[in-house]
């Protein structure tokens, strides 16, 4: 006799639910990162943003710009390939990514309330935007091994201290969609 199979973490409903991927442009996937490289979270966030494309969930996909500078620097754009049509494009100038940036009006007109977030660095774009998110009200899930930090300290930091207070905590593997 086999053992049950484990009923999934997550049932998330893709009418209300959008992955948020933080940062994930070439000068900063480039960086040395950890506890993944960010070649990896780079494949493991196009693996969700694949799935919630299918499910009919929304991709949100946040790139930072410097403010003052008449240039970005080289790299500055997202990870080619990585925005297919539907995603909706958040440009920041901040750490996190809803302010200034009509990011919840935006959410809101699609009827979102559940924020899947990957992203880098761990500790500073996603978990400002993740913060913001919380004080308005969404409902939050992070994928661990969809971001990196700048240390494994940093990353750990985050995803065993203060995400867990904020929302849940899984690996994409756990991320599924409610049926019908």
């Amino acid at each position: 006799m086999t053992a049950p199979e484990a009923e999934p973490r997550l049932a998330l409903d893709p009418a209300r639910t959008a992955l948020v991927l933080v940062d994930l442009m070439e000068r900063i996937v480039a960086l040395p990162l950890e506890p993944h490289k960010g070649t990896e979270v780079l494949a493991t966030a196009e693996e969700l943003a694949s799935a919630f494309r299918k499910a009919g969930a929304l991709v949100v996909l946040v790139r930072v710009e410097r403010s003052g500078v008449l240039e970005q620097p080289p790299g500055s754009g997202l990870v080619a390939g990585l925005v297919a049509e539907g995603d909706l494009e958040i440009v920041k100038r901040t750490i996190g990514a809803f302010q200034g940036t009509g990011l919840d009006e935006r959410l809101r007109e699609h009827g979102v309330s559940t924020l899947v977030f990957g992203g880098i660095a761990t500790n500073l774009g996603v978990e400002s935007t993740a913060r913001a998110a919380g004080d308005l009200g969404y409902d939050l899930v992070f994928v661990k091994d969809a971001m990196a930090a700048f240390t494994s300290a940093e990353h750990d930091a985050s995803v065993r201290l203060d995400f867990p207070r904020l929302g849940t905590v899984v690996t994409a593997g756990e991320v599924r969609f409610s049926a019908g």
